[in-house]
């Protein structure tokens, strides 16, 4: 076979052997009979929320197994199609069974990136939050582009964007933001961006043009809705009133509407300030502690899994999980997974995604890749 042809055949090896471990593949067949059996008994229905839950679970299963079965058929139809055409020397045929094969490795890629989106609230819309590190206007104007690029993501995949909070750079860029995206998977895409981004340019803020390295934080957590049960004392809260920094009329600008709370036990802290009124600031505000609190337990759990701790890190050098890389010149690097872009125009137009399937399909394997940085 081909080399062309022989590496997409390794490519969807590749993705069906993680599939296959990712879902326990003897498992998943004896659970996907077991949930098409609780399906068939009527008594399944006397309790609603158990049977959604229950059908949700034998959809994901069904779904996943069925295409996993489907690539594997056409895998092997293919390979040998293109083994006859090479031994009859038909070059167009072989051609056109590398085109499927392409193509397969395609399909086989995006069905592996939604099986691994089964997390428990892989599912659930997401808030993105960004802050800039120390570097003062260069920071800040890096951060505002973090901030452009995760809504140009959200937007190319169909969800909504909200700015939930803001603080505005001093010259440029921005402090803060918090942005909320709703859409399917949200969370379940978004989660692989927390860390700590670095960008190294030419600065068009320095006479001198000289390069300057910069960085900004970037920490991600999932709306959690009311079935969800986050305990919260509220003694363990502080609770400050400010006034609004953000574009937003006169009266929000002249009160006293923006909310901070503290949770003291952990340090968490949250705001919000995009509505006029500070009831529903503080009300939104308080989603969002929920939401933080619930990310941090998800975070524990898979720090016990994994024997690995995910927390926060200092916002600089030697803590990044990504470099963009725009002077001498254009590279895109991931330094937990090695993928690498060369279009950095494109990755801060939002093209993420690849960024973030690898770093699924890494959280699955928990193999470690070692990978240097770029200068």
């Amino acid at each position: 076979m081909r080399a062309e042809a022989q590496a997409h055949v390794d490519k969807i090896n590749d993705a069906l052997a993680l599939l296959r471990r990712f879902l326990d593949w003897d498992r998943a067949l004896r659970r996907l009979d077991e949930l098409n059996a609780r399906v068939e008994d009527q008594s399944l229905w006397n309790d609603p929320k158990a049977a959604q839950e229950v059908m949700r679970e034998r959809r994901r299963l069904d779904e996943a197994i069925t295409a996993t079965r489907a690539i594997e058929r056409e895998l092997a139809d293919t390979a040998e199609l293109i083994e006859m055409a090479d031994a009859e020397g038909d070059a167009e045929m072989a051609d056109e069974g590398t085109q499927s094969l392409a193509q397969l490795a395609e399909r086989a890629e995006q069905d592996k990136v939604k099986a691994l989106l089964s997390g428990e609230a892989d599912v659930n819309d997401t808030y993105v939050e960004i802050n800039s590190g120390a570097g003062g206007t260069e920071s800040q104007d890096w951060a505002g582009m973090l901030q452009r690029m995760y809504t140009r993501w959200a937007e190319r995949n169909g969800m909504k964007v909200e700015l939930v909070d803001y603080h505005a750079g001093e010259q440029a860029g921005i402090k803060s933001a918090t942005l909320l995206l709703k859409g399917e998977n949200a969370y379940g895409y978004a989660k692989t961006e927390s860390g700590v981004h670095r960008l190294v340019r030419i600065s068009p803020y320095d006479s001198a043009a000289r390069r300057h390295t910069s960085f900004s934080s970037v920490w991600v957590y999932p709306v959690i809705d009311d079935d969800i049960q986050v305990e919260i004392n509220e003694s363990d809260l502080r609770i400050d009133t400010y006034r609004a920094s953000g574009a937003g009329g006169q009266h929000i600008n002249t009160t006293d509407s923006a909310v901070r709370i503290t949770h003291l036990p952990t340090g968490i802290v949250v705001q919000c300030q995009n509505q006029r009124s500070q009831h529903k600031n503080k009300a939104e505000a308080y989603n969002q502690l929920r939401a933080r609190l619930y990310e941090r337990e998800l975070a524990e759990r898979e720090a016990a899994a994994n024997a690995q701790n995910a927390t926060k890190t200092d916002i600089g050098w030697g803590h990044q999980i990504r470099s963009y890389v725009l002077q001498p010149y254009q590279l895109v690097k991931d330094l937990r997974t090695g993928v690498t872009s060369t279009a950095p125009s494109d990755v801060l137009d939002g093209a993420l995604t690849p960024f973030m399937a690898a770093a699924l399909s890494q959280r699955v394997t928990g193999e470690s890749v070692e990978v240097e940085d770029v200068d």
